[in-house]
């Protein structure tokens, strides 16, 4: 039997992608949250989210394809900003220590046309075994509520219930075992 994914690629964002990233993120942003958050809420979501360049310049941003469809992109950061765009107010680019700080999971979106179909699950496979060869032990992402159910599903903890602009939002944490361990 085929598995699932067998249709789906995946690879690295570069710059060139970016346009085609940002129609993915907005659709996912629109229409995926509708079911948990009033409109005004949504619209409030297009300031806290979106893609931050950073992750695509350090190589830490992936593109799940499927036929060269982008069907979903996500990424992981060694980098402490928590959630954002290249605009967000609380950008930090201090580089973690992986011995005491886990590894952020960003920028998570699913075209709204490939959802349930495991991209999510795979962006988080590639980002937590990037962030284990690092030497990170925990993973620490900003989810939506939209969002919470996948990451529950794969492993990660509530550690406290935000608000962002209106937006709920969710900090979750997740223990990886380091590479070599």
């Amino acid at each position: 039997m085929a598995s699932p994914h067998e249709a789906f690629t995946h690879r690295t964002a570069t710059r060139g992608d970016i346009a085609a990233l940002s129609t993915v993120i907005d659709a996912a942003i629109g229409e995926l949250q509708k079911s948990f958050l009033t409109p005004g809420q949504i619209i409030a979501s297009r300031q806290i989210m979106g893609l931050d360049t950073r992750l695509i310049d350090d190589g830490t941003y992936f593109i799940i394809e499927r036929h060269g469809a982008i069907a979903g992109c996500g990424g992981w950061s060694r980098r402490a900003t928590p959630y954002g765009h290249n605009a967000s107010a609380n950008r930090d680019d201090r580089l973690l220590d992986p011995r005491t700080e886990p590894a952020k999971i960003r920028a998570m979106y699913t075209h709204p046309a490939y959802v349930r179909r495991g991209i999510g699950r795979m962006i988080l496979a590639l980002c937590e075994e990037a962030a284990r060869k690092e030497g990170f032990s925990r993973l620490e992402l900003t989810s939506t509520l939209a969002g919470a159910p996948l990451y529950h599903a794969c492993g990660f903890q509530d550690v406290a219930r935000l608000t962002d602009s209106s937006v709920p939002i969710i900090l979750m944490q997740k223990i990886i075992e380091p590479k070599g361990f």
